[in-house]
């Protein structure tokens, strides 16, 4: 079974979020983006500290597909540099890995 990831990123835009997941699940990149927002982001940029109203973007995926996965995100995206982080996945439901491999990758997608 193949190595289990999850891809963090965030947006300044729910429909941004909404496109970029959308976009990663037709191109069968990832098997489920999870959206959750807003949150409070609060970060150093420029050489000052900086505020802002953001979206995150929970992209469950595999390792194999993370270059895949972060060029389609950096393709998307409307930020200058992206957050793009790779969170391993040290276990998991056996059935739901298991869907989650056959809904990334190559061929039609397989039924739940």
């Amino acid at each position: 079974m193949a190595e289990f990831i999850q891809v963090l990123t965030t947006t300044d835009n729910k429909n941004l979020a909404e496109q970029i997941g959308r976009a990663l699940v037709e191109r069968r990149l990832a098997s489920c983006v999870q959206i959750v927002g807003p949150v409070a982001s609060i970060y150093r940029w420029q050489g000052q500290v900086e505020s802002a109203e953001e979206w995150q973007c929970w992209i469950k995926t595999t390792r194999e597909r993370f270059a895949a996965v972060e060029q389609a995100i950096r393709e998307l995206h409307n930020y200058s540099l992206p957050e793009i982080l790779a969170i391993p996945v040290v276990a998991g439901s056996s059935a739901y890995l298991q869907w989650l491999d056959e809904q990334v990758g190559d061929g039609p997608p397989k039924p739940a």
